[in-house]
């Protein structure tokens, strides 16, 4: 009797697909969201104005002439002048640089601050974790707007500075807080899952642990949370800068730009309400984006 023969696959039968990682999951929700589309869209939109302001306009935003003072929109200037008889819509497309530096950098700078606490308390826990936890928790009591009105007063001392490096240091050295503890808080959770124990039985050092096995598994809320945080970020520099605290000198920003036109407002709303829109804007679709993020991350929401 002749054995049976398996058929062989056809070149059109495909292979049961490999299973999908965390990430894999997570951009398969991505792709269907259209909240996080819609953020995608708006960031690269600001990200483009930022490094490519010429793109937008071409008209000078230093270019005032007072005798333009507050004239209404028209085909030279489509947002109007402001008080200054400045061009709105060009102070507007060149405002979102320094926004975007501002906000990038010292989300940066909370970022690695963040790591480093997040990490070392979460795992190597006991006594430094202790101390780690607690100093956090004295940090998250100080008051983000009060804190970085003394900070950035004290850094941008300096007349010559036009306070771009005194407020990213500033948030950066503020903001860290929250990102830390989600981190700590990841880290715990991933250390004492059955693949840790597994490579530490095998062998592995702290170094590798650490970095090969329980970090990648702990990024993904983290990530999530330095989004959002680029969003605080920028609206705490505009903050800044309308008080008068922040960006100064030649420097153009929307947190200026929405404070100079404060006291004009019921001569012209346009000079106040348009850089106002596009930072509402800007924050927005990064706390959007991170929201969208935070949902295709965690399984719970799935």
């Amino acid at each position: 009797m002749s054995e049976s023969v398996m058929p062989k696959p056809g070149p059109t039968e495909q292979a049961p697909g490999k299973p999908r990682s965390l990430a894999g999951d997570a951009w398969h929700d991505l792709r269907r969201s259209k909240i996080f589309w819609l953020a995608a869209v708006l960031i690269a939109v600001i990200l483009l104005m930022a490094a490519w302001p010429s793109l937008f306009t071409s008209a000078d935003p230093r270019d005032c002439v007072l005798a333009r003072q507050h004239r209404g929109p028209s085909g030279a200037a489509i947002f109007g002048y402001d008080f200054q008889g400045c061009d709105v819509y060009a102070k507007t497309v060149y405002g979102a640089r320094y926004s975007i530096v501002v906000g990038v950098f010292a989300t940066l700078i909370a970022g690695l601050i963040g790591a480093v606490f997040g990490l070392a308390a979460g795992f190597f826990g006991g006594w430094l974790d202790a101390i780690l936890s607690r100093f956090i928790d004295v940090m998250l009591g100080i008051p983000l707007l009060l804190g970085a009105i003394v900070l950035a007063k004290r850094l941008s001392a300096d007349p010559q500075s036009n306070g771009v490096l005194a407020v990213t240091v500033t948030l950066g050295l503020l903001g860290w807080t929250t990102a830390a503890r989600v981190l700590r808080s990841s880290v715990v959770a991933a250390k004492n899952q059955d693949y840790v124990a597994a490579a530490r039985m095998l062998g592995a050092g702290n170094n590798r642990l650490l970095f090969r096995h329980i970090l990648p598994n702990s990024m993904a809320s983290y990530i999530v949370v330095l989004t959002i945080l680029l969003g605080i970020n920028i609206a705490s520099e505009a903050t800044l800068s309308f008080l008068g605290i922040g960006l100064k000198g030649n420097a153009i920003s929307w947190g200026i730009a929405i404070s100079e036109a404060t006291g004009y407002v019921r001569v012209a709303a346009g000079p106040l309400i348009w850089p106002a829109l596009f930072l509402a804007a800007t924050v927005l679709a990064f706390i959007m984006l991170g929201d969208a993020v935070r949902d295709a991350f965690d399984p719970k929401l799935r």
